[in-house]
């Protein structure tokens, strides 16, 4: 009887939501695409000025699933168009068929995609092989309206990569010698830095030779700090100088910061949540002696975008521009398969008129649960609930969590934060 009636009360709980959207779907096709492409804060950046974003008086309509018997295929189909029917813009969808080789194998895949435009019908293809490092992929339309380039036959490619190294070029095989190669690109790495170069042959040069025209050239060069992981904070900052005519700086900076939960609706044990808040801001401006025309906005032009999820089901986002600002806001329910819905609004400043789009995804391909695995912080229940035994709760200061797992033990991790450190 006495030890019911001295029964310890539960420990304190901090609880640690997934994020919205964690991996990207862009990094499931990243071996298709150039690493100088995906590198220097590009991919998040257009993930923060992108999604939940929908263009004024349009809808959208995501449909990701996955069988349960074959976890090897899935389906990504979308449609959008317009909220009003127009005589000159119609819905449009399009659908990936994809299958890989291994669950735990992203790289290495083959996938059909249809539409009801260009191009109806085409095959992409990639096999990587982790342990040399080596891959290969191509794209290749089956099905087209018309084919006018060399591109329309389909292109193909190889790349190399390592922990600190990227290399690769794509071809067109039915292309001139004067096409080779399509793209070419050299990425490395040394410490927190990363630099890079392009080679993409659009221009004509001297003496015939492409490769002496700088306008086909492309630099970048970036700072980055933290994890690939969303439980962590992170920063990056890149320069590029693109084809030589255009510079950008951008940075994008992931914050994740703990708040007191004052919910009545939560357990007394609940004392804090984890939120996560993204930065962006990317400048491009002209930097040759192109003269495109009296409007100084089309020769620079810059966007701040920023982020907030509050807890696991509502996500807002905001960017502001010289042309055009918007403000989204997305709710998302995790259930089996999840339903998230947005809606967002955008402000034409030429213009000054307001539109509003709406988005709606159905999706079950990605884990929605997340596990500590770094020094800095404890591990997750199965439940998502972070069991915070080490927790040191003052008002009106930050949590201190303290460590309950070595570092380097990912065995329990999901397949999304594995730190794989072999690919660039």
């Amino acid at each position: 009887m006495g030890n019911l009636m001295d029964k310890e009360p539960p420990p304190p709980v901090v609880l640690v939501p997934p994020l919205f959207d964690f991996p990207p779907l862009a990094a499931r096709t990243r071996m298709l695409e150039s690493s100088y492409n995906m590198l220097f804060g590009k991919l998040a950046l257009k993930c923060l000025f992108d999604d939940y974003f929908e263009r004024a008086e349009h809808f959208s309509t995501m449909i990701m699933l996955k069988p349960i018997d074959d976890p090897l295929v899935d389906l990504v189909a979308t449609v959008s168009g317009p909220l009003e029917r127009r005589p000159d813009e119609y819905p449009v969808g399009n659908a990936y068929f994809r299958w890989q080789s291994d669950v735990d194998d992203p790289h290495t895949f083959i996938d059909l995609f249809v539409s009801n435009s260009d191009p109806v019908l085409q095959m992409r293809s990639c096999a990587y092989y982790p342990k040399y490092g080596f891959g290969a992929f191509g794209i290749f339309p089956l099905l087209l309206k018309n084919r006018v380039s060399s591109e329309d036959y389909g292109v193909m490619g190889l790349r190399y990569g390592s922990g600190n190294l990227s290399f690769g070029a794509t071809v067109m095989p039915f292309s001139s010698k004067d096409e080779l190669p399509k793209t070419a690109w050299l990425v490395s790495k040394m410490g927190r830095l990363t630099a890079g170069v392009q080679y993409e042959p659009q221009y004509g040069g001297k003496d015939g030779a492409k490769y002496k025209n700088l306008m086909n050239w492309s630099c970048a060069v970036g700072y980055e700090v933290g994890s690939s992981s969303p439980l962590c904070p992170s920063f990056n900052f890149a320069l590029e100088l693109a084809k030589s005519s255009q510079f950008i700086a951008s940075f994008y900076q992931h914050v994740v910061v703990q708040r007191r939960v004052k919910n009545p609706l939560e357990e007394n044990e609940v004392v804090g949540i984890t939120n996560y808040i993204d930065f962006g801001f990317e400048l491009q401006t002209r930097v040759d002696d192109a003269k495109t025309t009296s409007n100084k906005t089309s020769d620079s032009t810059f966007q701040i975008g920023a982020s907030w999820q509050a807890n696991k089901n509502f996500l807002l986002k905001g960017k502001v521009g010289p042309l055009s600002s918007s403000v989204a806001l997305a709710f998302k329910s995790w259930w089996k398969p999840s339903f998230t819905f947005g809606i967002s609004a955008t402000r034409d400043h030429t213009f000054g008129r307001t539109g509003y789009g709406f988005g709606l995804r159905i999706e079950d391909l990605r884990e929605a649960s997340y596990q500590r695995a770094d020094p800095n912080f404890v591990m997750l229940t199965p439940n998502k609930e972070h069991l915070a035994n080490g927790i040191v709760w003052k008002i009106g200061k930050r949590p201190m969590l303290q460590a309950d797992v070595n570092a380097g033990k990912f065995d329990s991790i999901p397949r999304e934060l594995r730190p794989l450190g072999k690919i660039l």
